[in-house]
């Protein structure tokens, strides 16, 4: 098992028994996909959760003109699935693409339920996991929304360090709601200011 993934294991279930560790790390299905692998198609049913090993996902849609919007991105031990498509069986209003070469953990409805007849313990993790970035999430989204595109990046670096290298820098604007351009001139005004 990941050394990363069982140390979160145990994070969220501090009493696992080395036996249901193992156990549960035998049952996991561990995939690989390369750089640009869409995962999940904007109007297709996402059939598929996902948890990051290694590598970065990217939450994104495509409005009328065409053009793309990252809404988030995930990286190592963060968990993605699109509820309202993965649960009710809607079309998927966002597609995933792999940003990097990344190596998930992955699962469907019917696994999952398999799981969690296996593993009763797996929903206490899976519950606190999802607590936790829900609260996580609401307190990022409430600052996001109330920072300026300056404070926005700031934050990005100082919460997500080393996540704006990886992260192409026309994804990386529209994550931020700005312009290619504009977070060109925002890194070189940073810059300056930094050399003062």
């Amino acid at each position: 098992m990941n050394g990363s993934l069982e140390s979160f294991i145990k994070d969220m279930m501090p009493e696992i028994s080395a036996d249901q560790l193992k156990s549960l790390a035998d049952a996991l299905t561990v995939v690989e996909h390369s750089r640009g692998t869409l995962l999940v198609r904007q109007g297709d049913i996402a059939e598929d959760c996902f948890f990051v090993l290694k590598g970065c996902l990217r939450l994104f849609h495509v409005d009328e003109e065409g053009s793309e919007h990252t809404a988030e991105l995930y990286t190592e031990l963060q968990s993605l699935t699109i509820f309202e498509s993965y649960k009710e069986g809607k079309p998927s209003p966002y597609s995933v693409e792999c940003v990097e070469d990344t190596l998930l953990l992955e699962g469907d409805l019917e696994n999952e339920e398999e799981m969690n007849r296996k593993f009763p313990f797996l929903q206490d993790i899976v519950r606190s996991a999802l607590e936790s970035n829900l609260s996580s999430g609401q307190m990022d989204m409430a600052l996001f929304r109330a920072s300026s595109p300056e404070r926005r990046y700031l934050q990005l670096l100082e919460k997500r360090p080393g996540l704006a290298g990886r992260v192409p820098q026309h994804q990386l604007a529209s994550y931020l709601g700005i312009t290619p351009e504009s977070l060109s001139r925002l890194k070189k005004r940073l810059y300056d200011r930094k050399k003062q």
